[in-house]
């Protein structure tokens, strides 16, 4: 079973982070250039939370704020859950499907935050799994 220690390994993209006194349109504009759905919120090398577009869409939008006014820390998800790099995947997408959010920090003892994995990346390499499986099984029919 493939662990996110395993997975992040083999990425080489910085973590998208912003600070809780940013204002959300720096937020947007970080998540625009990484190409992200969500942001860590960083305090120095803690994390205090998340800031996603749910966030934004129902934070700012849907009560008449403007995001240039507006600071992440008034609007993002403060209550992080977390996995460590020895989660597996299917650890991974249980805990996303019950609490029904898309994306899950690492937590490092040692390193603190070590990346952050969306259901995109779960679905992807799911998908990446199973083509491998499927591919060795029709080499063994084939045999």
């Amino acid at each position: 079973m493939k662990t996110l220690k395993q997975l992040l390994a083999g990425r080489n993209r910085p973590l998208a982070v912003v600070a809780p006194s940013d204002t959300v349109y720096h937020a947007l504009t970080v998540m625009a250039q990484h190409e992200v759905g969500a942001l860590l919120v960083l305090d120095g090398e803690q994390l205090v939370g998340i800031f996603s577009e749910r966030d934004y869409a129902r934070k700012i939008i849907l009560q008449g704020k403007t995001s240039k006014e507006t600071l992440v820390r008034e609007i993002m998800s403060d209550r992080v859950a977390y996995v460590t790099p020895s989660a597996t995947l299917d650890e991974c997408m249980a805990l996303m499907t019950e609490k029904r959010f898309r994306h899950l920090p690492v937590l490092d003892d040692a390193d603190g935050v070590v990346g952050m994995i969306s259901i995109g990346d779960m679905v992807k390499e799911t998908i990446s799994d199973q083509k491998f499986l499927i591919d060795q099984l029709e080499r063994y029919i084939a045999g």
